[in-house]
């Protein structure tokens, strides 16, 4: 049975409905993403298995106990959250704010133990920060940021590990490097992820199970070999496209641009917006 579970899970703010009866069971020790269109539901869902949005309806079970019944530090010893675009209190060092990940095994007879120094300095070294720990985090480029607060979330040393968006605002070198250092994790560790990503092509590169959601209600999961088709592509992000193999990876890599087809000249054309895209990809204006 999976740890983390989700059944019949309806999710609204306030009178507008947002997630309808979803069910989800999170493969352990694998990385799962959560794909979709904008305000499909991807981060209210992510909100809802990490309980900081309670259910209108169905419920989100953490080793067959419903979230709402356990109680908030245990929660935090079990599931690390963290959310897209955290804000860092001002002129925090490095140290301090990874250091934050211990709060949920603190005591108020015991602030801080050796136990708790291990894992930040375990937690700095995986994540390639710990000659950054006297630094401001605010001086930091933002690759250097999220891995800090990638860093802050391993310290917590939970078995689950959920990020919304873990890649917003990043230029494609940090990118590649913050999902490269969450994979790493997952390998060298087996700790379940889950995370959210609008970039469809990463999703399929870094994921185990991918998990496609259209208008709050999951339309497919599965290998992202047999998620990623072009009639996915269609259906869900309303994208012409063409999949084919990742060069490097042998993942599903999509291509946007519906496949050229014959138009009477015998290399076919493609119409878009008034215009014929020739075989070229050369667009001209139509005849007359």
């Amino acid at each position: 049975m999976s740890k983390l579970v989700a059944r019949g899970l309806t999710l609204a703010y306030e009178d507008r409905t947002v997630v309808h009866e979803l069910d989800l069971s999170v493969p352990d020790g694998r990385v799962s993403v959560i794909v979709g269109p904008n305000a499909c539901g991807k981060s209210t869902t992510l909100r809802a298995l990490g309980r900081l949005l309670r259910p209108k309806g169905g419920s989100v079970l953490l080793d067959g106990t419903e979230l709402a019944r356990i109680p908030t530090r245990r929660i935090a010893q079990s599931i690390g959250l963290l959310p897209q675009s955290p804000v860092a209190p001002e002129a925090i060092t490095v140290a301090d704010l990874v250091s934050r990940g211990r709060q949920p095994h603190q005591h108020w007879w015991q602030q801080w133990s050796d136990e708790d120094e291990r894992a930040v300095t375990e937690a700095m070294a995986r994540t390639d920060v710990a000659a950054l720990a006297d630094r401001s985090v605010d001086e930091l480029s933002g690759g250097q940021r999220q891995r800090v607060w990638i860093a802050m979330a391993l310290a917590q040393e939970t078995e689950l590990l959920l990020l919304d968006e873990p890649t917003t605002f990043l230029d494609i070198s940090h990118q590649v490097e913050v999902l490269d250092l969450v994979r790493r994790l997952n390998h060298e560790q087996g700790r379940t992820v889950v995370i959210v990503l609008h970039d469809l092509n990463q999703a399929a590169r870094y994921a185990d199970h991918l998990v496609a959601m259209k208008a709050g209600r999951i339309v497919a999961e599965g290998a992202p070999a047999e998620v990623v088709t072009e009639e996915l592509v269609r259906d869900v992000f309303g994208l012409e496209s063409v999949v084919i193999p990742d060069p490097v990876t042998g993942s599903p890599l999509v291509v946007p641009g519906a496949p050229y087809s014959p138009e009477g000249t015998g290399t076919g054309t493609r119409t878009r917006k008034g215009f014929s895209v020739a075989p070229s990809g050369r667009s001209v204006p139509p005849a007359g």
